[in-house]
């Protein structure tokens, strides 16, 4: 296996505490520690993929059990009435983990409904 030099492999290793969604063996979900929205929480699979750009054709399983949970995770979080996702790949894409993740957030029934915000949600 790669090793993970991110933030995220020190999170998949348990050297850095999470506030968890979801784990198995192949992924693992938790909250943002910078929430753009009442709830913000990101989807990584534990095989170190820099980014979107860095996938093959072998991870295909991956990523759609990655999409799969998506809703699943949104609603058990509160999310019914919709959710936004993102997945920002590379430099001028925004991305600042370089590790390959999902960003899954949304306002739950009665908050306010995501804005488009220049460098927020």
């Amino acid at each position: 296996m790669t090793e993970n030099p991110t933030i995220f492999g020190k999170i998949i290793n348990g050297d850095i505490p999470c506030k968890k969604v979801f784990e198995d063996d192949e992924v693992l979900a938790f909250h943002d520690i910078n929430p753009v929205a009442q709830v913000h929480f990101l989807i990584i699979p534990k095989k170190f993929i820099p980014t979107l750009a860095d996938v093959v054709a072998g991870d295909t399983g991956l990523l759609g059990k990655m999409l799969g949970l998506v809703p699943v995770l949104a609603a058990e979080q509160g999310l019914t009435a919709g959710f936004r996702t993102a997945i920002n790949t590379g430099k001028l894409g925004g991305q600042e983990v370089y590790h390959l993740h999902i960003h899954v957030f949304g306002n739950r029934p009665g908050g306010e409904p995501l804005r488009t915000i220049a460098g927020k949600a």
